[in-house]
């Protein structure tokens, strides 16, 4: 009789490369080869969404900077939204939906309470900055530009940071995350996730290893705020609102880069501390902040039912 999806051979009778290859619980890749298999399909979306959009701006010059980044994460949203499904689908035999994207009035409750806990955050990171002395305010969006010009500002950056946050946080703590921790443990699965999510803004303007370690811990953050829901709303939302309040609201880098800010402001400070010109995300002041984020979301998510058991159902 033939072994069932549920039921494989006994280890015994597998041929060398399917015990390479395959789990040994259920007939499906390895988690090694599903993330590989996953990151080759995100390397192909990237450059067919890409290459597209790279032979417009070629031909049509003169394009404005926030359209050329809003581009840029559109691509980034349809190579891993793509990746990640065509993945999850035939690689991991599990639902998209799985990952954590189960859609309900809580869903949305988290990702607007996720928001909010980064208002706090970042609000605070700006009211320390300007008590030591270390920031000054030299001027605001409104005082050079017209209403209309900083309303239109104000929604392109939500626009991109709404397609930033689902990115990112489907990739990392969807798809890595998951299936690392399905491979190896889930202190692994956390430590590696965040640490290549780190890598991806290694390359970003006045990057530093202060930034590498603290962008790592940042993920590891994000990854608890999934870990106490076992569903990607609440990152998302903490993703999002991180973004937008660190930058156009509160006038700091977002990772190294300068997108439109309402605050017009300077940093005096200690580099060390303060991040210097990548932002806070480059100093030490980022680290308390996270470790009050994560009490905070330990406290939205007290209630027994959304404290999941850490048990994945990912399989090896």
């Amino acid at each position: 009789m033939d072994a069932s999806p549920s039921n494989p051979p006994p280890a015994q009778h597998r041929s060398i490369l399917a015990r390479i290859f395959i789990s040994p619980d259920e007939r499906r890749l390895r988690a090694f080869w599903r993330l590989l298999g996953q990151s080759a399909l995100l390397f192909v979306g990237l450059a067919v969404f890409g290459i597209p959009f790279g032979i417009f701006f070629t031909l049509m010059p003169g394009s404005t900077p926030d359209a050329i980044l809003i581009l840029g994460q559109l691509v980034e949203l349809f190579a891993v939204t793509l990746s990640v499904y065509l993945a999850r689908k035939y690689f991991d035999r599990r639902t998209f939906v799985s990952l954590g994207l189960k859609w309900n009035s809580r869903a949305l409750r988290d990702v607007i309470i996720g928001i909010l806990i980064t208002a706090l955050l970042m609000a605070l990171v700006f009211l320390i900055e300007t008590a030591a002395g270390w920031l000054k305010v030299d001027s605001f969006a409104w005082q050079t530009q017209s209403l209309s010009q900083v309303i239109f500002s104000i929604i392109s950056i939500i626009f991109t940071y709404l397609i930033v946050g689902w990115s990112e946080e489907l990739l990392s703590r969807g798809y890595w995350l998951q299936n690392i921790s399905a491979g190896l443990n889930l202190f692994w699965g956390v430590l590696v996730s965040s640490f290549l999510f780190a890598l991806a803004h290694v390359a970003n303007p006045n990057s530093s290893l202060l930034a590498l370690v603290n962008i790592t811990a940042g993920g590891a953050f994000l990854a608890f705020a999934y870990l106490r829901t076992r569903q990607l709303w609440l990152p998302i939302g903490i993703h999002i609102g991180w973004n937008f309040f660190q930058g156009p609201i509160f006038g700091f880098p977002v990772s190294g880069t300068g997108p439109f800010v309402l605050i017009r402001h300077t940093v005096t400070g200690p580099e060390l501390l303060t991040g210097g010109a990548f932002g806070p995300e480059a100093g030490l002041i980022i680290l308390p902040i996270f470790a009050l984020g994560a009490v905070l979301v330990y406290w939205y998510t007290r209630d027994k039912e959304r404290a999941v058991s850490p048990t994945s159902n990912n399989g090896t």
